[in-house]
C-alpha cells in the first residue's frame, strides 16, 4: 500500500509546528525550520545538496547557485535556524562533498565508469580559482559556520571502501567525503563509551561503504554512518533532525534507535520515497503554504 492513500499533509502558513511525535515537513528548509520552536531538537544529522553537482530540477534548490559564495552563505543561514532550534548541548553532523571547477563549462561530460555525473548545468569557475582547482567546499563552509557561532569540533573522514570508480589519470581517485561534528556550546552531550571500538575511543576515520537504496537518488547515506550520530549524541526519546531529509534514512534510523525525528524536504518526489520506506511507523505530516 502506498502510504499517501488515506493520508493527507496538514497544510500550515504562519503558526508553528507542534512536535507530537516524528514529523516529515515539505518545504524549503530555511522557511520550515522557522516553524520549529527554540531547542526542540538534540541532535542534527544531514548532508546538504553539494555545490554544482547535481540539478534536481526543483525550483528553489540549494546546490545550484551562479556563485559558490552565495551556496556558502544560504548554507550558513540555513545552520543559522538549525543552531536556534538545537538544544544548548546538541550536537550537529554535517557531511558535506568536495568538487572541481568546471573550467567555465556550462555542462559536465558523462563519465564512462559514472554515466551519473553529467549534467547540462554547471557554475562557472570561481573567481580566484583555475580549472581542475579542487574547490574546497566542506572547508569553506566548516569554516563560515565557524566564524557563525559554531563550534568546529572534529573533521571526520568518510572512507568509503567501494567507492564510485573514475576515469581520472592525473590525480587519485576520490575515495571519501567530510563529516564535520559541530556543537551549538563549548560543552554538550556526547557519550564517548556508545561509540568505542575494541575498547578505544572511535577515531575519526570511519570506514563505511556506500549502499544504494532501491527507488532512491544517488545521494543516499548509508545507515552505518548515521548509527554512531544517533547513539553518541542523543537519548531514546529524543528529536533528530534532517533538514534536507531526501529518502529518508535518517529518520529510519532514529526509529530504529528509539528516537524521533524531524525530516525536512523540498523535493516530493524524496518525499514519497520517505514516506513509503516509513510507512509502519506513525508521522506527523506537514506542508508549508504561502506564508
Amino acid at each position: 500500500m502506498n502510504i499517501s492513500d488515506g493520508i493527507d499533509f496538514i497544510k500550515i502558513g504562519r503558526e508553528h509546528i507542534n512536535l507530537a511525535g516524528s514529523t516529515i515537513i515539505e518545504g524549503d528548509a530555511f522557511i520550515a525550520l522557522q516553524k520549529l520552536v527554540d531547542e526542540s531538537v538534540q541532535c542534527v544529522i544531514t548532508s546538504p545538496p553539494y555545490w554544482g553537482l547535481r540539478d534536481y530540477g526543483i525550483e528553489g534548490q540549494i546546490g545550484l547557485e551562479e556563485q559558490l559564495q552565495q551556496y556558502v552563505n544560504n548554507l550558513v543561514m540555513v545552520f543559522r535556524e538549525v543552531r536556534r532550534v538545537l538544544a544548548s548541548d546538541g550536537v550537529l553532523w554535517l557531511n558535506i562533498g568536495d568538487g572541481y571547477t568546471s573550467g567555465n563549462r556550462g555542462y559536465r561530460a558523462p563519465d564512462k565508469k559514472n554515466p551519473a555525473r553529467a549534467m547540462n548545468i554547471r557554475p562557472d569557475t570561481p573567481a580566484g580559482l583555475k580549472p581542475k582547482d579542487l574547490l574546497g567546499v566542506p572547508w569553506r563552509l566548516a569554516f563560515a559556520l565557524q566564524a557563525d557561532g559554531w563550534y568546529l569540533r572534529s573533521d571526520i573522514i568518510w572512507n568509503k571502501p567501494n567507492a564510485m570508480p573514475e576515469s581520472v589519470k592525473d590525480r587519485p581517485t576520490r575515495a571519501h567525503e567530510y563529516i564535520f561534528m559541530l556543537t551549538k556550546s563549548e560543552r554538550y552531550y556526547y557519550d564517548y563509551q556508545a561509540v568505542r571500538e575494541n575498547s578505544r575511543n572511535k577515531r575519526s576515520v570511519w570506514n563505511v561503504n556506500t549502499l544504494p537504496f532501491a527507488g532512491a537518488h544517488f545521494a543516499t547515506f548509508p545507515p552505518e554512518l548515521i548509527i554512531p550520530c544517533v547513539v553518541s549524541s542523543s537519548h531514546p526519546n529524543d528529536f533528530i533532525l534532517d533538514p534536507f531529509f531526501g529518502t529518508g534514512t535518517v529518520g529510519e534510523v532514529a526509529l530504529d534507535y528509539e528516537r524521533h525525528f524531524v525530516g525536512i524536504e523540498l523535493n516530493p518526489e524524496y518525499i514519497e520515497i520517505a514516506r513509503n520506506r516509513l510507512q509502519t511507523r506513525p508521522v506527523q505530516l506537514f506542508k508549508l503554504m504561502g506564508v
